[in-house]
């Protein structure tokens, strides 16, 4: 897809014009880009506009999961959860827009400190952990105009989907696997979605996943982001998998004795196999590491959280404003 298709001249009708200022990701069915949108008395917002590449504008099946992450995600409106205000089109091509989010991937996160040869902040790594949970809460428990629950569960919690602004604010994104009542229910069983080195036991092995899938995931982000290892991926994907399903699951003190007890604890208890020994919902997770974090000392804020991410990328690569969500999501 060429950038002149998206601009302000051909997005141009009297409630929303855009003018892209440039791309910042592109996968290989989709890109998003840094957008202006205009409006009434020299109105001006900073947005993103997630695309779909003009070749896959003919599958049906790719078209209709982009329609459904806005439709599904329209009305999660969250501190936690990157928002998403509008779906149009244009000839063909679908775009999605969305809050444009200043600041770093979770995977940028995690790289950087690879660079540096830095350790993982282990207190860093609860309080993102814990703003993530709060966004998969709202999400688990957002209920439709009916007043029955819409049964999201996201499926694609990695550290590629977790932003976080400059500002400190954690923030979940890209539901473009999730499902939902009434919503890709069918997909489970037939095909695999989501990063395989991401996945829950259950959702590995073809079976309907719930939201305690979305707390293994999480559980897994937590203790990468405290010891810089990826407990299951391998070169493989089916080795993988089979990792997934079946591989001894190491405690985060095995790679770093300095991470508190507790806090380790709780990151065993997410990656628990058995459904019934996992935390039940995401809220039980970000409360026991809100207590951690908080009931005898002043933990992690988001002003703290701001604080360092400037410290570690610097104010040059602040500038570069780069953003987070997968444009094949």
């Amino acid at each position: 897809m060429a950038e002149r298709s998206l601009d302000i001249d051909e997005i141009a009708d009297p409630q929303h014009r855009y003018r892209i200022i440039r791309k910042i990701a592109e996968g290989g069915m989709g890109s998003v880009y840094e957008a202006v949108q205009y409006g009434a008395e020299g109105f001006e917002k900073t947005v993103a506009v997630k695309t779909i590449l003009e070749e896959f504008t003919n599958s049906y099946e790719f078209v209709n999961m982009f329609i459904g992450e806005a439709k599904l995600v329209s009305d999660l409106i969250h501190e936690h959860i990157v928002q998403v205000y509008q779906l149009g089109k244009l000839g063909r091509m679908y775009y999605i827009v969305m809050e444009y989010v200043s600041g770093r991937t979770l995977h940028h996160y995690i790289e950087r400190h690879f660079e540096l040869d830095r350790p993982f902040p282990v207190e860093f790594g609860a309080f993102i952990a814990s703003r993530v949970c709060r966004g998969l809460e709202y999400a688990h428990r957002k209920a439709g105009r009916d007043g029955k629950l819409l049964g999201i569960v996201h499926r694609d919690v990695s550290p590629k989907n977790i932003m976080m602004s400059y500002e400190g604010v954690v923030k979940l994104c890209d539901f473009g696997i999730a499902k939902a009542r009434n919503y890709m229910q069918h997909k489970e069983g037939e095909i695999l979605m989501g990063k395989v080195e991401y996945m829950s036991p259950e959702q590995a092995e073809y079976k309907q996943t719930d939201l305690r899938s979305d707390v293994f995931a999480l559980g897994i982000v937590l203790h990468q982001i405290m010891t810089g290892e990826q407990i299951f991926e391998v070169e493989d994907v089916y080795d993988t998998l089979d990792n997934v399903k079946s591989a001894p699951i190491p405690d985060p003190r095995e790679y770093r004795g300095e991470i508190p007890e507790e806090l380790a604890r709780i990151t065993m208890k997410a990656l628990e196999r058995p459904l019934e020994a996992r935390y039940q919902n995401a809220g039980e997770m970000g409360y026991e590491l809100e207590r951690y974090m908080y009931s005898d000392r002043f933990g992690p804020t988001d002003e703290k959280l701001a604080a360092y991410l400037k410290e570690l990328f610097d104010y040059t690569e602040a500038g570069e404003h780069l953003w987070g969500p997968s444009p094949d999501g």
